[in-house]
């Protein structure tokens, strides 16, 4: 039996690099997304046609990830095995509209889709859609060897355009939040590409397990700011824990700000980690920068880089009557840069 499924792309509206720190993270479905079609097979054969490369690829089940683009696709299906979905590979049909490399999930996305279109096509039913994230989230960590948090998986398996999710990573428990009615959350590319495999991601990681044997817990997020600060922890791995406490406490403020419609408050939550993303958990770039400051000197309450970091995208909150000028005037300033969609 054929099985079809999708999932969203997301943007992380605030709480970067915490949802392996045990912090809370406030993600947003967006409108771009992947949709599948797994046809299976009996042998371990994998054969992959997506719509943004040229040719198809044929692999196999057995075969370890090569850092080639169908990676998440035959860790995806290796999975699918493992949870009695599948009894071999599958012929997948890949159509997406997620910039690759923007920093909006396109391979949690896929991942994701492709397991949930091999639950319809087993027509296991059982398997809920937080069962899909975490089974999404060990591909990503034990197949394609990206020590990524749950963030990405959970956002794009239950969450839908127009929702906020505050995700407690600790728990696991969300809530689905409203978005702002007269303000939207607007995703640029800065034409810098990154990937989740840059070594750069995983020396964070690195960093914050440091910290983490330094203070004897699981939870950076939980210490308070001054007791990481007043620490005798080295340099690198004291700041990036100080960023995991603060960014943590601002993402509180910000699910507050969204509940009670307090959009200056969402914006200065933003500018705020923007900083600590940029000179605590150092994990900006020159042009991000750029590109965040003029974002807020067009109008923008709030801008940050969103994702993994070193490339990819920022979101800023804009006015929705006053988008397309402030779009354009931002635009304009930064050649290299493009709208890709909004939340």
């Amino acid at each position: 039996m054929t099985g079809f499924a999708s999932a969203p792309g997301r943007v992380n509206l605030i709480g970067e690099h915490i949802d392996y720190n045990g912090g809370m993270v406030l993600p947003a479905a967006l409108s771009v997304g992947v949709s599948i079609e797994l046809e299976p097979r009996e042998d371990d054969g994998v054969f992959v046609t997506a719509d943004q490369y040229d040719a198809p690829v044929e692999r196999q089940l057995s075969k370890d990830a090569k850092g080639h683009w169908s990676d998440p696709s035959v860790g995806a299906l290796r999975e699918a095995n493992t949870l009695g979905l599948l009894t071999g590979g599958a012929n997948l049909t890949v159509r997406s509209n997620i910039p690759q490399g923007a920093g909006i999930s396109s391979s949690a996305a896929l991942t994701v889709a492709i397991l949930k279109a091999a639950r319809d096509a087993s027509g296991v039913s059982a398997l809920t859609d937080q069962d899909i994230a975490i089974a999404a989230r060990r591909v990503e960590n034990e197949y394609l060897g990206v020590p990524c948090g749950i963030m990405d998986q959970f956002a794009v398996a239950i969450a839908t355009p127009g929702k906020a999710m505050a995700l407690d990573t600790a728990s696991l428990e969300y809530e689905l939040l409203d978005l702002p009615a007269n303000h939207t959350f607007v995703v640029i590319h800065s034409g810098v590409s990154r990937k989740l495999t840059d070594g750069r991601y995983k020396e964070r990681k690195v960093e914050c397990d440091e910290a983490k044997i330094y203070f004897k817990t699981d939870n950076l997020c939980a210490l308070e700011p001054e007791e990481i600060a007043a620490s005798s922890l080295h340099e690198a791995a004291r700041k990036r824990a100080l960023h995991c406490a603060t960014e943590h406490r601002r993402v509180l403020a910000t699910v507050d700000a969204l509940k009670a419609g307090d959009v200056e408050t969402i914006g200065a939550m933003m500018n705020e980690s923007h900083v600590s993303m940029r000179d605590v958990f150092e994990m900006s770039v020159a042009p991000i920068d750029a590109l965040v400051a003029s974002a807020t000197e067009a109008g923008a309450l709030g801008a940050r880089l969103t994702g993994g970091g070193f490339g990819g995208c920022i979101v800023a909150l804009v006015e929705k009557t006053g988008k397309e000028e402030w779009l354009a005037r931002l635009l304009e300033a930064h050649r290299d840069a493009w709208f890709v969609c909004e939340a």
